[in-house]
């Protein structure tokens, strides 16, 4: 779990950080920490939101705490200098059952991106969950490609969280794309993503590619979104998954692709993939202001800041 938690700091008054990062929880599971990144990661998110705070005239920090205990995280965020939290892959989908409130699109999607309050009348603060990654999704293609290179075209998903729903979310209601490819290593993610969109009305040309012989008779998608962690395939599963992509970013037609892991920088080894493609067909990797670029913030007063941030870092890739 990687979370971003957003509280006050004291300035040159009282400097600390929030949680204090000597306090720990211990599980079974894992060590629950509060570090800041290293300040040379230019294009973390903690980085990006102090950038936004000072020119908003905010006392506030964002820390990094990565941990996958839910329940510890629920407490960490009673504290009263808790403003709001970014939350990331894969947790996107695991936090909404514990939020007050959701935003349309955060309940349409059912994924959770960004948490932020509001004052109930009674006084007590709710945490409320948004989906800003799909208004991400949408202007990172709208703002940096041309819309005949994705429009009527297949598009493709690989994964199957938060974000891959996200991503279904953005290509089937704003981007008129033709059938939408989900590529993940497991079959039971993918029944819930197939089940869950198409409930809530956005499952419509949905296809699964689970083999080789699948991709090579798939025509080539114009919007790619990558939706999962920067690990290395190891599994059968695994193997086989990362088999497809190469096949699909292997064929010759144009397209455009969207990371939305921005850890590590510049990019995932999926990105890398997409690059040393570049001198074999038509790939003309690029880097853009990505799914950051329309990144929603919490604002004073429980209000959503929407911000737009030149030279962030998730990459944009056509080939």
């Amino acid at each position: 779990m990687a979370m971003e938690l957003m509280g006050a700091d004291k300035g040159k008054r009282e400097k600390k950080t929030w949680p204090p990062p000597t306090k720990t929880t211990q599980s079974p599971a894992s060590t629950v920490t509060a570090t800041f990144w290293q300040e040379d990661h230019k294009v973390s998110i903690p980085y990006l939101h102090s950038v936004i705070y000072q020119d908003l005239g905010l006392q506030w920090a964002q820390t990094r705490l990565d941990s996958d205990d839910i329940p510890a995280f629920l407490e960490l965020i009673k504290d009263p200098q808790f403003y709001g939290a970014s939350v990331t892959m894969p947790n996107k989908v695991a936090i909404i059952p514990h939020l007050d409130e959701l935003t349309p699109e955060c309940r349409d999607v059912g994924a959770c991106n960004t948490i932020f309050l509001r004052t109930a009348p009674d006084g007590r603060r709710l945490f409320c969950g948004a989906n800003t990654d799909t208004v991400g999704i949408r202007e990172s293609f709208f703002r940096n490609v041309d819309k005949s290179l994705f429009a009527g075209r297949p598009a493709m998903v690989i994964g199957g969280g938060g974000a891959a729903r996200s991503a279904i979310y953005a290509l089937r209601t704003w981007m008129d794309v033709g059938d939408i490819y989900i590529v993940n290593r497991d079959r039971a993610e993918v029944d819930a993503v197939f089940a869950e969109c198409e409930a809530k009305g956005y499952g419509a040309g949905l296809v699964r590619l689970e083999t080789i012989e699948e991709a090579r008779a798939a025509e080539a998608p114009g919007a790619i979104v990558a939706c999962v962690p920067d690990f290395p395939p190891k599994t059968e599963a695994e193997l086989r998954t990362r088999a497809v992509i190469e096949t699909i970013l292997g064929k010759e037609r144009k397209g455009a692709m969207l990371e939305m892991c921005y850890n590590p920088s510049p990019f995932t080894a999926l990105g890398g993939l997409l690059r040393s493609r570049a001198g074999r067909s038509s790939w003309a990797p690029r880097r853009w202001c990505g799914r950051v670029l329309s990144r929603t913030v919490t604002g004073p007063a429980g209000t959503l800041v929407s911000c737009l941030l030149p030279r962030c870092s998730a990459p944009l890739a056509t080939w």
